[in-house]
């Protein structure tokens, strides 16, 4: 439901928003200040509280909104949730609609996590084996074989690569691709390819388009990717891509049965009660006032990204795919890492398989379990005080989930960066700061 501003019949007008405004940033501060001193209820009021929560303000108040109209975090320790704070506004312009605790956000590619789960939830219950060929359950992406090394597109120039001097000339055998190659980014793929070009032009706003039409929105997508050259060798080193995770989650609704998103609720979201998770929430009969947009798309849509998936190609496809479109809150999001972090049984993972998955299998650009990012030794975006082991994700909408097994922590952050642009600098200093201070408040130090 959209934000009620503060009853007053007498005040109208501009007087109106603005004392709604003043009500909002004193509600913000207030609770900056009680969710900071709730990260240590044990220990008595001595002044550090308010240090940190001066710096909680200080912090925030460096980014919001110059680096993102919207933000939402939940800390969860030892089990409980000790921090849930909301900031700004979903329509930062007009400033009538707040954000609140019910926002969903777009969680790019945090969406990977669910969809990674989706799968070892498979592999525990015996249905595919990790060291697979994907070929086995999706025989097209064999097909056309050999296959060139061509090196892809930028993710964020939408150029093409160059291909490395020792691939040139080289061909790559489709069914040499594992799954285990996809969750860990080393099947040679190229890092992005603009599939949404290739599936259909740009959609209608949500919700008009119908299941029938992003179906065969997804097949044309499909059948590009099928074909796609590659861009080094299969197993070679990590080349994070989202081709990879499209094509696991075409390998998980064929496994399943059923269409993706049903696959993943059915594994992984409603046995851990995860209600808020969706995709297309408009289509699903979210308000738009609960759904935090992101940035205007001026190079396909034409129009603002505001109840449907930021990333193009999730869009294109018909906004149902393995490596973005979900939405959530931000409590939800915490809830799902606590329950990687605790072993949940309704995961069905087992421990042996969810050791395996948090442990580093690729070197390269980045640390990577199954499907998870490890903590980085150096500029990691879980800060410097996170523990070595902590794994984790983040989202090119502004948007992160770490977990800290030695201290039992677990941190979500969904913010709207792209508001404003793709320029990623201001969050990635706001992230880092962020965690360093979560870190410094739990171990009162």
């Amino acid at each position: 439901m959209r934000a009620q501003p503060l009853r007053c019949r007498c005040v109208k007008g501009r007087r109106y928003r603005d004392l709604h405004q003043r009500r909002q940033r004193t509600i913000a501060c207030r609770r900056g200040r009680r969710a900071l001193r709730r990260l240590r209820p044990d220990r008595p009021t001595d002044g550090g509280h308010h240090v940190i929560a001066d710096k909680l303000e200080g912090l925030i108040a460096r980014h919001l909104p110059a680096t993102f109209p919207a933000l939402s975090i939940c800390v969860i320790h030892r089990g409980d949730i000790i921090m849930e704070e909301v900031r700004g506004w979903i329509d930062p312009d007009t400033r009538r609609i707040a954000v609140t605790t019910d926002s969903l956000f777009d969680l790019a590619s945090v969406s990977k996590l669910i969809t990674h789960s989706a799968f070892l939830a498979l592999v525990e219950a015996g249905k595919v084996a990790l060291d697979g060929p994907l070929v086995d359950v999706v025989p097209e992406f064999g097909r056309l074989n050999p296959r060139p090394i061509a090196g892809g597109q930028d993710p964020h120039t939408r150029k093409l690569l160059p291909v490395e001097r020792r691939f040139r000339g080289q061909t790559v055998d489709p069914s040499a691709v594992t799954f285990q190659h996809l969750l860990t980014h080393t099947s040679g793929l190229p890092p992005w390819r603009s599939v949404y070009l290739l599936a259909a032009g740009a959609p209608p706003p949500p919700p008009t388009a119908g299941e029938a039409y992003a179906a065969e929105r997804w097949r044309r997508g499909l059948a590009a990717m099928a074909e796609f050259p590659f861009a080094g060798s299969v197993g070679d080193t990590v080349r994070y891509t989202d081709i990879g995770i499209m094509l696991l989650g075409e390998a998980i609704a064929r496994l399943q049965g059923c269409r993706l998103d049903q696959a993943l609720g059915d594994l992984v979201l409603r046995p851990l009660a995860l209600s808020t998770f969706t995709h297309r929430p408009v289509a699903a009969g979210v308000p738009r006032e609960r759904i935090v947009p992101t940035e205007y798309d001026d190079h396909w849509r034409h129009r603002r990204a505001w109840g449907e998936v930021h990333d193009e190609n999730a869009c294109g496809v018909g906004g149902i795919a393995g490596h973005a479109g979900l939405f959530a809150t931000v409590a939800d999001v915490a809830r799902f890492g606590q329950a990687w972090l605790t072993g949940d049984s309704r995961l069905g993972i087992g421990p042996a398989l969810r050791q395996l998955a948090t442990r580093q299998h690729a070197s390269g650009q980045f640390r990577l379990g199954l499907g998870w990012m490890l903590k980085a030794e150096e500029d990691s975006s879980a800060g410097d005080r996170y523990s070595a082991d902590a794994y984790g994700h983040t989202g090119f909408t502004g948007t992160s989930l770490w977990v800290d097994p030695q201290r039992q922590l677990v941190s979500s952050v969904l913010t709207n960066r792209v508001y404003h642009g793709r320029d990623p600098a201001g969050i990635h200093a706001f992230r880092r700061a962020l965690h360093d201070l979560i870190v410094e408040a739990v171990d009162g130090k």
